[in-house]
């Protein structure tokens, strides 16, 4: 069985609910960003702010946590790798269980089952899941980025009319040298 830290960021104490079905309340809450919260070129920095609003909500058999965060993002193009700065906005909804309403047999591993301890919940998982899913897969600093070159490595937003010689074929170099040397 998992602990959780009640002074961590993301923990938040539901025991003021009651375990009152209906019984509700709302959170404004600014936390530091966790590490690796976005995807590998685009991510809130960790321990940046993370702006939450927050609902809980008291169920039968948990607490369901309605919310909306806002983080800026930092990244880079993957097309041409200069620096992005962005933001998100995401909503999100989770059923956290009351860790005594299920047993731990009937909780398949595989199962998909946010479980509270001791009337503390983790919401982490749950904005993780919201920012990941939310950001662009190949984020693009422009949406007409044309990229770098593929000879030289050149910026090709800067330069547009970026181009080289058309590169001999290694296989006909020698016969070139030769039709040079007849001139």
């Amino acid at each position: 069985m998992t602990h959780l830290d009640p002074r961590a960021p993301l923990v938040i104490d539901t025991r003021d609910l009651s375990r009152r079905p209906g019984s509700q309340r709302e959170l404004s809450l600014t936390v530091p960003a966790p590490a690796d919260l976005g995807i590998e070129v685009l991510a809130v920095p960790e321990g940046d702010p993370v702006d939450l609003e927050l609902r809980l909500e008291a169920v039968m058999d948990g607490v369901l946590v309605t919310g909306a965060a806002q983080a800026d993002l930092a990244g880079e193009c993957v097309r041409c790798l200069e620096p992005i700065e962005d933001e998100v906005e995401v909503t999100f909804q989770q059923l956290f269980m009351y860790d005594d309403t299920r047993d731990a047999e009937t909780i398949d591993e595989d199962e998909d089952v946010a479980v509270m301890h001791d009337d503390l919940l983790d919401l982490e998982p749950a904005l993780r899941d919201a920012v990941v899913l939310a950001l662009p897969f190949q984020p693009l600093c422009e949406p007409d980025c044309p990229g770098l070159c593929p000879d030289c490595g050149a910026r090709l937003a800067d330069d547009p009319d970026h181009h080289h010689e058309t590169a001999i074929d290694p296989r006909w170099a020698s016969l070139t040298a030769l039709a040079e040397g007849d001139e």
